[in-house]
């Protein structure tokens, strides 16, 4: 070849190259950043489920996002999320009822104890007109947009040492961890215990220490966070039928064309499909797994718990910021 033939020839190259390297970033550059913060251990089924969100998205909308997971709290620590969110720093994130309650007030409902029966009564509730009107205030009052609902276990309580728990009065003095919200810590006390803050993070050390005599989670985050390897009790309580909601910042969604929401959406309806089959499975199995590692696994008088706690919400500030009828509604759904 002639050097001028082969020196056009390498100019060509280079030139295409140059072009398919800008293309390339041009295409990574215009890819939407979906950042997620989440407290989420790897090994519990609300860390898995964004995997599932990720490569759904991935499928029904390929190349047009950037999906960042952040597990551990690595992001934001654990109940600043909606925050985040709304100054534009975040753009996903599950949140739960106590974090929508803190701004959205009647939301307080779904964080009292014994108000949702079971997980099938919480999907009905939250996929019905309840759920359409409150989140629609959520979206109003916090800047976000609620995509699903997460079950995310049923909370029992759980203990550093064994003893008789039957009814709250037993509870009396135990140091019940909580997380730091006021609505969190109502529970704790509505329970019977001495509820005291501390964040996920630290609940491990804080049962190995004797920092804390005890710890409130469903029972396949009590497994996957490994807190049965410093507790000796699990007190069958079933005082919340627990959910998160998978949200994204209204700056975000409001950004998205017609496809890209419905892509969004659909994405985060398989991460929720994908939580709740698992967890409820893994439910169902689990209590052998605890009675193998040693934990005694006690049922206590859950209508003496159900009744303390009922009137300790019936009696609060709470209470009466309920709209008239919603507890009715709550309860009528079927």
């Amino acid at each position: 070849m002639r050097p001028n033939r082969l020196r056009r020839h390498c100019l060509a190259a280079v030139l295409t190259a140059c072009a398919l390297g800008l293309a390339g970033t041009a295409l990574a550059q215009n890819k939407i950043p979906l950042r997620i913060s989440t407290p989420a251990v790897p090994d519990d089924w609300h860390a898995k489920m964004w995997t599932v969100f990720k490569e759904s998205l991935d499928k029904s909308a390929p190349n047009q996002f950037d999906v960042q997971i952040n597990l551990n709290a690595s992001l934001f620590k654990q109940g600043t999320e909606p925050a985040a969110m709304a100054r534009g720093n975040l753009e996903l994130s599950s949140i739960s009822a106590f974090d929508i309650a803190k701004l959205v007030p009647e939301f307080s409902i779904f964080t009292a104890g014994y108000v949702i029966r079971d997980p099938q009564h919480q999907q009905k509730v939250f996929g019905g007109p309840i759920g359409q009107e409150l989140f629609k205030t959520v979206s109003e009052k916090m800047d976000v947009t609620v995509l699903s609902t997460v079950y995310l276990g049923t909370r029992q309580v759980n203990l550093r040492e064994a003893q008789n728990v039957r009814s709250p009065v037993d509870l009396k003095g135990i140091k019940l961890r909580m997380p730091g919200s006021k609505e969190w810590l109502f529970l704790g006390e509505a329970l019977g215990a001495t509820p005291t803050p501390l964040a996920f993070g630290e609940v491990y050390m804080g049962l190995k220490t004797g920092t804390i005599d005890g710890q409130d989670n469903p029972l396949p985050t009590v497994r996957a966070a490994k807190f049965y390897e410093v507790t000796k009790q699990l007190v069958l309580t079933q005082h919340l039928v627990d959910g998160i909601f998978i949200a994204i910042a209204n700056k975000t969604w409001n950004g998205l064309n017609a496809n890209q929401k419905q892509a969004l959406q659909s994405a985060a309806n398989a991460a929720a499909q994908y939580n709740n089959e698992n967890r409820l499975k893994e439910e169902g199995q689990i209590i052998d797994f605890f009675k193998k590692e040693g934990l005694q696994v006690t049922q206590p008088d859950v209508d003496a718990f159900r009744r303390a706690v009922q009137a300790a919400y019936a009696k609060s500030d709470y209470a009466k910021v309920w709209p008239s009828g919603l507890l009715e509604r709550i309860n009528n759904t079927r």
